[in-house]
């Protein structure tokens, strides 16, 4: 598989290009496959990194306008158009349960693709995209049926990166 991703931020510019294959069981990667080397990308959220398959971003774009939609859950923000394109988005702090942030600032949407379909998620800020071994990914310390969307963490350089997989969160 080769992709070539272009992630855009107000303050830096990300340049990632894949040229690697992994298998993957349902979006999730397979625990019974020898350990990869994938590429995370990784962000910020309450103060806590937290990290997703970067084949899994489509873009990155800055805060917009967003269409409020009505009796939507109270973390689904609205909508946005992008390119002709209508996206939900959705705010990922308001889903872990934690409240609005007051500096908002650095904050942006990141738009995934989830078997063809967009979402797009708001994110306090872009932290980094990062090689890792598969291999390395610890399963949750705690009990996750109530947040599948929680596959393991990463211990990177002393600092824990919780990996996640935000297919089921649509």
């Amino acid at each position: 598989m080769r992709c070539t991703y272009y992630v855009y931020t107000l303050t830096k510019c990300i340049f990632v290009a894949n040229d690697f294959s992994f298998q993957q069981q349902g979006g999730i990667l397979n625990p019974a496959t020898k350990a990869t080397t994938i590429q995370l990308f990784t962000f910020l959220l309450n103060g806590e990194e937290y990290g997703i398959d970067v084949m899994r971003v489509r873009e990155i774009t800055s805060m917009t306008e967003i269409t409020k939609t009505a009796n939507s859950p109270h973390y689904v923000k609205g909508v946005i158009n992008l390119r002709g394109s209508i996206v939900p988005i959705l705010s990922l702090r308001n889903r872990f349960g934690f409240s609005d942030s007051d500096d908002d600032s650095m904050s942006c949407i990141a738009v995934m693709d989830f078997n063809g379909e967009l979402t797009g998620f708001i994110i306090d800020e872009i932290s980094d995209v990062i090689r890792i071994n598969t291999g390395d990914i610890q399963p949750p310390p705690i009990d996750t049926a109530s947040q599948p969307w929680i596959e393991g963490i990463l211990d990177i350089n002393q600092k824990l990166v919780v990996y996640l997989n935000l297919g089921h969160l649509v």
